[in-house]
């Protein structure tokens, strides 16, 4: 009998499997964090990361919403702008249905974009799971970190990677780490997730100021009163120029910090109203800034996202220069004047030694800036099963602190959730939609006690 001649389909390799897609879980208590917490895990995944050699591993993320009196409204999230996560599919949930998510659904990394004390709950109550697998662990700050570092940081510590947005803020990080003998290999140095943008470029007939306003700097209705007073007055001085006046929110609405006095309300009582060139903007800061000729700001982390595409950039030293105010920050930058200089035509010019330390990475270094911490994340899922989270805040090192901030998230001073925080699944599917209906009537309650009375209440209370 002849032997078998083989074919093309005998000598075709078997195809590899696909790769399981990395999953990552973005958990998020406001807009902007939800901003910092997407755009970080993208660039924390690029194609790569976790992967071995092929670089082909799939990402999935998905989008959490910590409830509470900062949650995004829909059109905040729409506003944020493109993230890589449909905005639509992003769930909210409370700290114990967090965990509970995170138990079932076997994600590989898990991004906090939370304040401080939330992110300590969640390590607290992640421990507390003492999964055999469990994910890599990320937190950071949204923007410039100018108050209660201490305080922050060590509610951050026990994450796996604690991202610096610059080398300043590396180095200090470290420093309050070592200083308290904790661990300090989580602090990762990388950038701002959301710069980007093209380089500035004049435009002839173009001449747009943009007052990049914040929802809590500075906080007095006097103080904000007389920075719109001073935009007004700019654009009266110059009524060929468009000034622009960008809001973070509108009223009702919260951002990562309660605005009590929106610009808007304020608006609204100035005499004689606004001149025709000035405009009250919202929307997506990049598009705003794509416009732009000068950013003024107080603090606004917006300036770092002027400076890295090189637009002039003032910040504001009407009301001093304070840690209140948090523009002692720039001290150094060459950015630091007065609405009475800009008025006349001053604009301020950036010290590049200063810039090169605050990660804005205008040179271009930007590209690489998240190298190390992808790098860092690669590692610690190719290490397999991870240690256990060990913050550095424990029932016995922080007796009298951490037992209320767990119990804020219906947590026990051991990271398990309190009797009762946990309601029992309800069979089928007509009760689940009640129930859902009845959260729904629920959170909105909450959001506009939160949101609209309460703040009625303390200015009642100031009187």
């Amino acid at each position: 009998m002849p032997p078998r001649t083989s074919n093309a389909a005998d000598q075709a390799p078997v195809p590899a499997s696909p790769p399981s897609a990395l999953r990552v879980a973005v958990l998020a208590d406001s807009d902007t964090r939800w901003k910092w917490g997407a755009l970080t895990a993208r660039r924390l995944t690029a194609p790569g990361a976790g992967s071995g050699e092929d670089g082909a591993r799939p990402v999935e993320v998905s989008g959490l919403l910590l409830r509470g009196r900062a949650t995004p409204t829909p059109r905040q999230l729409a506003e944020v702008g493109e993230v890589g996560v449909d905005a639509g599919r992003v769930r909210e949930v409370t700290a114990v249905e967090f965990l509970h998510v995170v138990r079932d659904e076997g994600y590989d990394v898990v991004v906090l974009a939370l304040v401080g004390g939330a992110v300590q709950a969640m390590l607290h109550g992640l421990a507390a799971l003492r999964l055999p697998r469990r994910p890599v662990l990320v937190t950071g700050y949204v923007g410039v970190v100018y108050e209660k570092l201490a305080d922050g940081l060590l509610l951050r510590h026990g994450a796996d990677v604690v991202l610096a947005n610059s080398r300043h803020d590396a180095e200090r990080f470290r420093a309050v780490y070592e200083g308290v003998g904790a661990d300090a290999s989580a602090v990762t140095e990388a950038a701002l997730p959301f710069l980007g943008g093209e380089p500035y470029r004049p435009e002839e007939g173009r001449d747009t100021v943009v007052f990049a306003a914040q929802p809590s700097v500075p906080a007095s209705r006097a103080d904000r009163t007389y920075l719109l007073r001073r935009l007004v007055e700019h654009a009266r001085l110059h009524p060929d120029r468009e000034v622009l006046l960008k809001l973070r929110s509108k009223p009702g609405e919260h951002t990562t910090h309660i605005e009590e006095l929106p610009y808007q309300r304020l608006a609204e009582r100035l005499p004689g109203g606004l001149p025709p060139n000035l405009r009250l903007v919202y929307g997506h800061m990049g598009e705003v800034l794509d416009r732009t000729d000068l950013l003024v700001t107080v603090s606004s982390t917006a300036a770092l996202e002027s400076l890295h595409r090189r637009i002039p950039t003032a910040v504001l030293s009407d009301l001093g220069v304070r840690e209140a105010l948090g523009n002692h920050h720039f001290v150094g930058s060459g950015l630091i004047t007065s609405w009475d200089r800009l008025d006349d035509g001053h604009r301020p010019h950036p010290d590049e030694e200063w810039l090169s330390g605050q990660g804005v990475a205008a040179d271009g270094a930007y590209a690489t800036a998240y190298d190390t911490a992808r790098a860092r994340v690669g590692a610690l899922l190719a290490a397999g099963a991870l240690p256990a989270v060990a913050p550095y805040y424990t029932p016995a090192s922080a007796p009298g602190y951490l037992p209320g901030i767990l119990a804020r998230h219906h947590l026990a001073p051991d990271g398990h959730p309190l009797p009762g925080a946990v309601a029992p699944k309800e069979p089928g599917r007509v009760r689940g939609a009640v129930r859902e209906t009845v959260r729904n009537a629920a959170r909105g309650a909450y959001r506009h006690g939160v949101q609209r009375v309460a703040p009625v209440i303390r200015r009642m209370g100031e009187l």
